[in-house]
């Protein structure tokens, strides 16, 4: 396992000073913003497929703190039918795949997007629950006009720069769990498309991660260490909880692309993303390691950390003990 950190929660810092705060977790990858819904400051995309800026200048710095780059990250909706954000995302993605070709790097994560409900529609609709044969009509829109198309050129694109493109399966997406990742591949014939498997969004959906990783095998490409803790509340609220509310505009909110922004996490939410080890213990993530082990002894594995509860240096050092704990665990078996 090679185990690392998803440097967006280190976008306050510059490249050198997020790299050496990963090595002083005793962790050795970096997963790099790669465009997408956020921005992109330790990664300067435009000037490395310009020439402006060389592959062996931006990699010194790697080399010189001791962390790898373990894969780029582009998550965003490719899919968006509002053009200010699909044509973008879209095109942030295969730029995405461009410069990993050009570094060297193998794996670029992403989502499979989410298109709108039918030719013409404004917003994105998830289809969850088909039991009207309505939704199966709009779901064969999105994934055989919409869907398709896009990601055979998205496997084209991988297999031509040599790298595998790992699908994040998260909510308000067309893929979001195993079956709906083995779906995309199996309609699209690809070759170069797989899995990053991320627990945090399996666990509040019912599905056991390791089961999930043994299910998909040589599909799942790469890993991301972020947990969940199902609240109290859930026995009221449910995982499909809706009491989210807006933020208002002078509070900043993160923004998604176009006029499109995050809203605001219900208070007494039914669960919430917590750092690693305060959702699931050492046990359930030396089982995860070792599931992902048996696919790839070299998984790359980066911690994602999304904890409001703990603070940036204060989550990723829980996180990283946890996970060596877990590594450990395995290697003694």
């Amino acid at each position: 396992m090679k185990l690392g950190v998803y440097t967006a929660i280190l976008h306050d810092r510059s490249l050198r000073e997020a790299l050496e705060t990963i090595a002083s977790l005793g962790l050795e990858g970096a997963e790099i913003n790669a465009g997408g819904f956020l921005p992109t400051p330790h990664l300067p995309v435009k000037e490395l497929l310009s020439g402006e800026v060389s592959p062996q200048e931006y990699l010194k710095v790697f080399d010189e703190t001791g962390v790898a780059i373990a894969g780029l990250n582009c998550n965003g909706n490719p899919l968006h039918a509002d053009p200010e954000v699909g044509v973008e995302d879209a095109e942030d993605l295969r730029n995405a795949i461009r410069v990993a070709g050009l570094l060297g790097v193998d794996r670029v994560v992403t989502m499979s997007g989410l298109p709108a409900a039918h030719p013409g529609g404004q917003w994105p609709a998830w289809h969850v629950n088909t039991w009207d044969s309505g939704y199966l009509d709009s779901l064969d829109y999105q994934w055989d006009q919409v869907a398709v198309p896009f990601w055979k050129e998205i496997d084209a694109l991988a297999r031509e720069n040599g790298v595998k493109v790992a699908i994040e399966m998260h909510p308000q997406n067309l893929v979001f769990n195993p079956p709906t990742l083995k779906r995309l591949v199996e309609k699209t014939g690809a070759t170069n498309v797989g899995a990053e498997m991320d627990p945090s969004h399996l666990f509040w959906q019912g599905i056991d991660p390791v089961a999930a990783v043994d299910w998909l095998g040589d599909l799942v490409f790469h890993a991301a260490a972020k947990d969940t803790r199902i609240n109290e509340n859930c026995k009221i609220y449910g995982v499909l909880d809706d009491r989210f509310t807006r933020i208002p505009a002078d509070q900043n909110p993160t923004g998604l692309g176009g006029k499109h922004v995050v809203n605001k996490w219900p208070e007494d939410s039914a669960w919430d993303f917590v750092a690693v080890g305060r959702g699931h213990d050492v046990d359930f993530w030396s089982r995860f390691l070792a599931a992902l082990q048996k696919v790839d002894p070299d998984m790359a594995v980066n911690i994602e950390h999304e904890d409001v509860e703990l603070g940036q240096l204060e989550g990723l050092q829980v996180a990283a003990r946890t996970l060596k704990d877990a590594a450990s665990a395995v290697a003694s078996r």
